[in-house]
């Protein structure tokens, strides 16, 4: 796992609501929850603002690790906000990195990472991200 970050070190924002079903018999957010919040994340950002056709797009993402550090509890009903940032882009695969915050708080309830190789969604050979994919994640590389 990297070093802990800091709110300042993340480069986009998303607001994620808690759900019920989220939080567990101890009263918190379950730890399996945290993926789900990093996945949603990341791939809201990578729809919205990178181009990726989740349906038809000839490049997709495969999650190949995956890490989290938990430093304090979340529970519903919370709305956790979800820093990204990019700390490797290499020619294929992407390391995001992601906090998640209470509202407010600038040290994370959680960290984690996952790293994404990029295929053609027919082959799964990896394949060089395309250019205008890079240049949006240019713009969350640390």
């Amino acid at each position: 796992m990297s070093e802990k970050r800091i709110r300042s070190d993340y480069a986009r924002w998303r607001d994620l609501p808690t759900r019920w079903a989220d939080n567990d018999i101890y009263g918190h957010i379950n730890n399996a929850a945290y993926y789900g919040f990093f996945d949603t994340a990341v791939n809201c950002f990578l729809i919205e603002e990178a181009g990726l056709d989740i349906h038809a797009g000839d490049v997709i993402g495969l999650v190949v690790e995956t890490g989290c550090a938990y430093y304090a509890p979340l529970a519903y009903p919370e709305t956790v906000q979800a820093g990204i940032r990019v700390a490797r882009l290499g020619n294929s695969s992407v390391r995001y990195e992601i906090g998640l915050f209470k509202p407010g708080e600038d040290e994370p309830a959680a960290q984690g990472h996952f790293i994404h190789v990029y295929v053609d969604r027919e082959t799964r050979r990896p394949v060089t991200l395309p250019a205008s994919m890079r240049s949006v994640l240019e713009t969350l590389h640390a």
